[in-house]
């Protein structure tokens, strides 16, 4: 996904996003872009291009070599055709030189009976004479093919030059080379992704929209955790009544319809704030507050455990409702459950989970009531909190567990279908995963991030 070469110093201060749906870019013809950056202004900061495989040749040296290599084409072909026509002359004069053989012994023969054969041999010299009339203009076209050939041997000569020259200095811009350059920037971009400490959300752009599918409430969502090979997308329609999650291969295959799989879970899920992690669906148990734990691999519950005083059942939702009571969500630092207690008035609380067991690490209340919330989502080990699931809704709170303190943002986002049922960041891909009034969407987020070297750990 990345082509984009970074230098660390020992303090960096650098915006990093994964899609960028909204940017507009306008490389050169026969380019085309490979990756880019904002800043916090949206400005664009860096572009990295690269030539299309199938458009390398619409340069001028391209051309040049194009128009060249026709040429040679042509000049070929009449070299052939000046071949075949002067093998045939050949062949020509060949059976003419035995005539003319025997016209010398003819003259040998009259020289020395000049009386007695004059008259006869002088006839039929002139039958072997005219019969030779033709060989004439054979020859001369002979010599002017032979010559043209010359012409053409010493252009071809030079042609050949030329397009060595031409062909040493595009060498350097072969397509294949350029794509190992880029694959080698990625890797070091991707060391440097590796280095990043967690960043503060700045701004949100989108929706690029993925798909249109499904009832206005739903969830979809890939894999955080999976290698960068693993591109399977999980696609769960509706908000209840409902256990079948649908699996495809790729982005690709999702926007196609192509279903590589179906799952048959054992219990039917409440609300659409489901998360895939570690190649686990966790999902709540619908008319409960049990959270459960789901293989893919092995097509079983892993396990399962109730989040103790947690509302459930439309008791303590979302602004839409929905039993989006219990929110399960994951980022770079690991499980979270977002739900509302009666212990802490109906106000937002965080838990950290562990993944293999449910049980819970550590616990945050804050003071946002969960009924006020459109929707939230985890990054960093911050909470964000969006104030409507409606048009001309924001991100209006954020809670950070690291400092366990809060502020009031405004950072708006385009709720292009008016009704937001689902948001969910990722963090391998960078981006927030939205259901939008049946449309499947992605949004770009960008992240103030401190790149640290080894020299400051």
């Amino acid at each position: 996904m990345w082509s984009l070469s970074v230098v660390l110093n020992p303090l960096l201060f650098l915006l990093l996003f994964g899609y960028c749906p909204t940017v507009t870019i306008r490389p050169k013809e026969g380019w085309q872009v490979y990756s880019s950056a904002q800043d916090a202004d949206g400005r664009c900061i860096c572009t990295v291009v690269a030539p299309e495989q199938n458009l390398c040749s619409r340069d001028a040296k391209g051309r040049q070599l194009r128009q060249l290599l026709e040429k040679v084409q042509n000049m070929s072909q009449s070299i052939e055709v000046l071949n075949l026509r002067t093998q045939r002359d050949f062949q020509y004069i060949m059976r003419m030189e035995s005539q003319i053989k025997g016209l010398r012994s003819k003259f040998r023969q009259i020289e020395a009976d000049r009386k007695t054969l004059v008259n006869k041999n002088f006839q039929e010299l002139k039958g072997k004479m005219e019969s030779l009339q033709p060989l004439i203009p054979v020859l001369e076209q002979y010599k002017t093919d032979a010559k043209l050939i010359s012409q053409f041997k010493e252009e071809i000569r030079n042609l050949s030059g030329v397009l060595m020259g031409i062909q040493e200095e595009m060498g350097a811009y072969d397509y294949e080379e350029l794509q190992q350059r880029v694959l080698n920037l990625e890797n070091r971009l991707r060391n440097c992704m590796s280095k990043l400490t967690c960043g503060k959300l700045m701004k949100i752009n989108g929706p690029l929209t993925v798909k249109t599918s499904g009832t206005r409430f739903g969830a979809w969502m890939t894999d955080p955790q999976a290698s960068p090979k693993n591109n399977r997308v999980w696609y769960m329609d509706s908000y209840t009544n409902n256990k079948i999650v649908k699996e495809f291969k790729s982005i690709t295959d999702f926007v196609a319809g192509v279903e590589s799989r179906t799952y048959n879970l054992p219990f039917k899920w409440a609300g659409t704030n489901h998360v895939v992690y570690n190649g686990s669906l966790y999902y709540n148990k619908m008319q409960s507050n049990i959270i459960v734990r789901y293989s893919f691999e092995t097509g079983r519950v892993v396990t399962q455990r109730a989040l103790e005083s947690a509302g459930f059942h439309n008791v303590y939702p979302y602004t839409w409702g929905g039993f989006s009571d219990i929110d399960l969500m994951a980022d770079e630092l690991g499980l979270w459950a977002v739900y509302a207690t009666n212990q802490n008035a109906g106000n937002i609380v965080i838990s950290q989970l562990n993944p293999d067991t449910l049980q819970i690490i550590n616990t945050w209340n804050t003071e946002y009531s969960k009924r006020n919330a459109g929707e939230s989502f985890m990054i960093c080990g911050t909470l964000y909190i969006t104030n409507s699931h409606l048009t001309g809704a924001k991100v209006y709170y954020a809670y950070s567990t690291k400092t366990s303190t809060y502020e009031y943002t405004d950072i708006p986002f385009h709720n292009q279908y008016f009704h937001m049922s689902m948001l969910d960041y990722n963090a391998r891909d960078r981006a927030l995963y939205g259901w939008n009034n049946g449309h499947q969407v992605l949004f770009n987020v960008t992240l103030f991030h401190i790149i640290k070297t080894e020299d400051d750990s």
